[in-house]
């Protein structure tokens, strides 16, 4: 972090997108509101993961891809700290970096977008619905087998944009995202998560920075929400032990209760044909290690033979 007599500089590296620029402005509002005399700049990057939309992200290199060239910056000390959706966040971190706070999370909830159809239930036989998620694709496709389920690339105005001009009948997109951008009129429905699992860390944000930067640490703690990292942290914890990394037909999602979180998870074929699923409840302290117990389930019916497939499949 950037120092002067007058003030101080925190510098956010941010990705360009709409919905990125208004998590890092969110931050930036909180922490100046929080620091008298703390001057908050964004610094944009384009990253690879939004330069290449004619591939899926699985066969690029997953969503790791929204996040590395932000690492970088962090790393060259060209910025103090990064602000994720944590969804896009790979599970293993590079060493130095951190991930010391999580935002209060937003609905984590996937959305029907569309122009015609009020639920999933009234898209009628060979619909076309877009989304890159293979999480959503293959619960999706379990679900309503008639569907034409398509890939859709591009930041949230583009998605639109793309159902708006006809290309497609319905869309899915994060709740989370379309309400910050203050788009709530055009979420048709707000799926079950019964319907569709989220993925873990879904509708939440997260900061991170240097680990030996305890000056920032220290400035950014107070954007820290608790019940959300337990939540999170539990959710990453399936995902790590499954080994199955951001852009990976997996979900996951923990709800927390009265210090008890009850955990669900979810690993599916593309297509739709298998969907093997598990949940466990447990104190919400012991979260990661419920989390790690949920994943054993998941490989002890098999989950691992399935992410198999699914890598071999992207090669």
């Amino acid at each position: 972090m950037t120092t002067s007599p007058q003030s101080q500089i925190l510098r956010i590296a941010s990705r360009n997108s709409p919905l990125a620029l208004w998590q890092a402005n969110y931050v930036k509002s909180t922490l100046e509101s929080a620091h008298a005399g703390l001057d908050v700049t964004i610094i944009g990057f384009t990253t690879q993961g939004d330069r290449v939309l004619d591939t899926a992200l699985s066969k690029v290199g997953g969503k790791g891809l929204f996040v590395k060239e932000l690492e970088v910056a962090l790393l060259e000390g060209e910025a103090d700290i990064a602000v994720h959706s944590m969804k896009d966040v790979p599970m293993e971190l590079p060493e130095g970096l951190v991930l010391p706070v999580y935002c209060p999370r937003e609905d984590p909830r996937d959305a029907l977008v569309s122009q015609q159809y009020t639920d999933l239930d009234s898209l009628p036989p060979g619909a076309r619905v877009g989304t890159s998620s293979l999480r959503r694709q293959c619960q999706l496709r379990a679900r309503y087998p008639n569907l034409d389920i398509r890939d859709l690339r591009g930041n949230v105005n583009t998605r639109l944009s793309k159902l708006d001009s006809g290309d497609y009948d319905a869309i899915i997109l994060a709740t989370a995202g379309l309400l910050r951008l203050d788009m709530a009129s055009r979420i048709r429905q707000k799926i079950p998560v019964e319907t569709s699992l989220p993925a873990a860390g879904q509708g939440a944000v997260g900061i991170e920075c240097r680990a030996e930067d305890d000056q920032t640490i220290s400035l950014i703690e107070r954007l820290h929400d608790h019940q959300t990292a337990l939540a999170v942290k539990a959710e990453r914890a399936v995902n790590r032990h499954l080994q199955g990394g951001c852009q990976v037909p997996v979900g996951c999602y923990g709800e927390i209760t009265d210090e008890k979180i009850f955990l669900r998870a979810l690993v599916g074929s593309v297509d739709g044909r298998i969907i093997l699923s598990e949940e466990l409840t447990g104190e919400v302290d012991s979260g990661e290690e419920l989390g790690i117990r949920l994943a054993e389930r998941l490989l002890d019916k098999g989950a691992d033979k399935v992410l198999a497939e699914f890598f071999q499949s992207q090669n």
